[in-house]
């Protein structure tokens, strides 16, 4: 049984990480990349060199693909890819607003030369409004959302440690490609997609947004839930930090007879709720850490398990690389093979296997 995709071809004028997210999906599910790059590559293969001496977010984001150098503001680069778009069902790009059009591929063009065509344009801003001739990174997103404002302890906004921007608009921009081949099969007609940087961290963003416009702004708290209690990390007898998410008041009865060892906390009005809980927070949250001072993180863990109260350790990178849960694929690269994190999407009965990452490649070796 062949792939979904199979057939598709996509032609993607992208660099960095949020396009490459997305076509790189439409890779995995049978669909052919072509990936046009500058002469000098996308810049992403710079990024690092810890991928046997190549960058992990290019391998990571670009098996499957195959690679064309194409210099587009030359006459020849511009008939080319014309000829590659003329064969396309998608056309993916991340250039800068209007930079597209101005190369001779309005949308106007597209969208009458090929009717069938699916275009995704990703953008930091969009299309229209004050802010949309503006660059836009990753880390320039979250600043710009808020997304920072809400991430970290309470004395400064962070990071959050990955590229969450780049792969929430990738992955926004592959569903939305998805729905467009989708409709294209019932209708025959192509559709013209923009997805904005912004937007999508804007969406993803729509509780804290609520709840500030609500009267009940988010306060930076570190690892602990701003609306949930006890929802964060605790600290073991030995040392071992825990992170425990209460989600219903039953659960926190459970938690009071079980591991806290005073039932009568589970209906105390103080903590009988998790609005009167959150109110309490300093107080819910020293019962729950005296519970933890007097447990060794293991015997903690099968308490907890016993009482059926969910929990995490805080692992780090290193935990990770060995956690019993992690699946791993095996891609080739120009410097020989290198394992990634699996993609988490399953299918029953079938054993996919992924594309090599490209080498930057001239036009005449394509």
């Amino acid at each position: 049984m062949g792939l979904p995709l199979q057939g598709v071809k996509v032609v993607a004028i992208e660099q960095a990480v949020a396009a490459p997210f997305a076509t790189a999906r439409l890779a995995d599910a049978g669909a052919e990349v072509i990936k046009i790059e500058r002469p000098e590559g996308d810049f992403a293969r710079g990024y690092d060199d810890v991928a046997r001496g190549q960058s992990s977010y290019f391998v990571w984001l670009n098996r499957g693909k195959t690679s064309v150098t194409l210099d587009l503001g030359s006459d020849r680069g511009k008939a080319e890819l014309a000829r590659l778009i003329g064969g396309a069902d998608v056309l993916v790009q991340n250039l800068r607003r209007g930079a597209l059009a101005r190369l001779g591929f309005p949308a106007e063009r597209l969208a009458r030369d090929f009717p069938r065509l699916i275009t995704c344009s990703i953008s930091g801003y969009g299309n229209d409004g004050p802010m949309a001739d503006r660059k836009a990174y990753d880390l320039l997103i979250q600043a710009e959302s808020g997304l920072c404002s809400i991430t970290g302890g309470p004395s400064e906004p962070a990071r959050v440690g990955i590229s969450l921007v780049d792969i929430a608009t990738g992955a926004t921009a592959y569903s939305a490609i998805l729905e467009a081949l989708i409709g294209r099969g019932v209708t025959g007609k192509g559709a013209a997609i923009s997805v904005s940087m912004f937007d999508v961290m804007a969406d993803w963003l729509t509780v804290p947004l609520l709840n500030h416009e609500g009267g009940k702004s988010p306060r930076r708290i570190g690892m602990a839930h701003p609306s949930i209690a006890p929802y964060g990390v605790f600290t073991a007898r030995d040392g071992a930090p825990i992170l425990i998410a209460v989600q219903s008041d039953r659960e926190w009865r459970a938690l009071a007879q079980a591991f806290l060892g005073d039932p009568a906390l589970g209906t105390d009005p103080r903590f009988a709720t998790n609005v009167a809980r959150v109110a309490n927070r300093a107080e819910t949250d020293a019962a729950v850490a005296r519970a933890f001072a007097s447990r060794d993180g293991a015997d903690a863990i099968e308490a907890l398990l016993a009482a059926g109260i969910a929990l995490a350790s805080v692992n780090d990178m290193e935990k990770l690389s060995h956690h019993p849960h992690l699946r791993r694929v095996t891609v080739a690269t120009p410097n020989g093979p290198v394992q990634i994190p699996a993609p988490a999407p399953i299918f029953s009965g079938e054993d996919r296997s992924y594309g090599p990452v490209p080498p930057l490649q001239p036009l005449a070796e394509a």
